[in-house]
């Protein structure tokens, strides 16, 4: 009787698991994907304040022009642009770009930003595959990113066969927005690690200090994995709309 009574329930759930809307189980994972994105930026943030307190003899603009130098690049400017968190380097007007902070200081948080700065003057420098694909698909990914909300939003809104095509090519625009997150995962991986091994080579940072712009380096690439992991369900969210617009 006992075993009847368990057979049954085990099977009520099953029947009531396969009945489950799609639709939860996506919202399951957009709200794990929150928590991750909040999770990583604050440990991102209290990094960087606690290496920002650990001295070293050059400042972050220092330290660019010393890596570059190394390197054999000398036609790559090293900037200093307003706000914070707006470091980049500009394949176009080959220069490194770093935020007040990492300029002007010097400390073990901004040497590690501005060496991964320099890792991507370096990547440009060798022909960098993935970094080459990234930058072919700059023009693409910005145009796709004006206009695939309004796209997908007019796909959403009507019910007609002009709807679901208009959905469907929000899909794979919004696909190659996906793709752009993917592809900046090996190019930002990769120059965090030529950042690390030039830091300790070069002596700039003691081997204690290695292992704090290792923590932060890698911190910051949590931030593009988990962007890349959010861009991937939303599109899966997307086409699971789109099958179901054609059922």
């Amino acid at each position: 009787m006992l075993a009847t009574i368990l057979l049954d329930a085990a099977q009520n759930t099953a029947e009531q698991t396969q009945e489950l809307d799609p639709m939860v189980f996506y919202f399951i994972i957009f709200i794990g994907i929150a928590i991750a994105s909040w999770v990583v930026s604050y440990s991102l943030k209290r990094k960087f304040e606690k290496f920002s307190k650990e001295p070293i003899r050059l400042t972050g603009k220092e330290v660019a022009e010393k890596m570059l130098r190394e390197n054999g690049i000398d036609d790559v400017k090293v900037t200093c642009t307003p706000g914070m968190l707006t470091d980049h380097y500009n394949p176009l007007n080959k220069t490194v770009n770093l935020s007040e902070s990492v300029y002007n200081e010097a400390n073990v948080a901004a040497a590690a930003v501005a060496a991964h700065e320099c890792g991507h003057a370096i990547q440009h420098q060798q022909a960098y595959a993935p970094l080459k694909l990234r930058s072919a698909l700059v023009p693409v990914v910005q145009f796709s990113s004006n206009i695939v909300t309004w796209v997908i939003l007019i796909g959403l809104l009507l019910v007609n066969s002009l709807g679901t095509t208009m959905l469907l090519i929000g899909i794979c625009l919004y696909g190659m927005i996906t793709l752009f997150s993917f592809i900046t995962l090996p190019v930002e991986i990769n120059a965090s690690q030529r950042a690390v091994g030039w830091l300790e080579e070069s002596g700039v940072v003691e081997r204690e200090q290695r292992d704090m712009a290792v923590s932060a380096l890698r911190s910051a690439a949590y931030t593009y994995v988990v962007a890349a992991l959010s861009a991937l369900a939303t599109l899966l969210y997307y086409i699971m709309i789109f099958m179901r617009r054609r059922d």
